[in-house]
């Protein structure tokens, strides 16, 4: 190893020859350039490429989107296909006529009860505060809320 001037050489780091008739600077208004030319290379390539991407990714999603779509379908089909397995099937067929359609069949006696009374807890749950207004209650929930919980 070398010293110079009290310091240390450094490897790889010397300036290099400086060019004849010009300077340090000279040299790097020349690299400046050529930096300038390859920016425009890769910028040119950078376009040449953005198109293709793009399409590339808008194939992608939708290619997503219609495989998302297809397992809906998928699903449906199978839950179609069980329904139409069961409406093949005569014990089904009836019991969806008597829930439904309130049918009886012919050798079975049947009985419909119209405006059932409702239990008398229920009659007194659905008639709150024996015809006050809504916001009345409203009012006096916030009263309740807004009070000490020892009161």
């Amino acid at each position: 190893m070398t010293v110079r001037a009290g310091r240390p050489a450094r490897r790889g780091t010397s300036p290099g020859p400086v060019p004849p008739g010009g300077s340090l600077a000279t040299r790097r208004a020349r690299l400046t350039s050529r930096a300038a030319v390859l920016a425009v290379v890769l910028c040119a390539i950078a376009l040449s490429l953005a198109y293709p991407v793009r399409e590339y990714i808008a194939q992608r999603r939708q290619i997503d989107q219609l495989q998302v779509q297809q397992q809906v379908i998928a699903a449906r089909l199978s839950t179609l296909k069980t329904e139409q397995r069961q409406l093949n099937s005569n014990s089904y067929v009836e019991q969806q006529a008597e829930d439904r359609l309130h049918m009886c069949l012919p050798t079975v006696t049947c009985y419909v009860v119209i405006n059932p009374q409702p239990p008398h807890s229920a009659q007194a749950a659905s008639a709150p505060g024996s015809g006050t207004p809504w916001y009345e209650h409203l009012w006096q929930s916030v009263r309740q809320a807004d009070r000490e919980p020892g009161r």
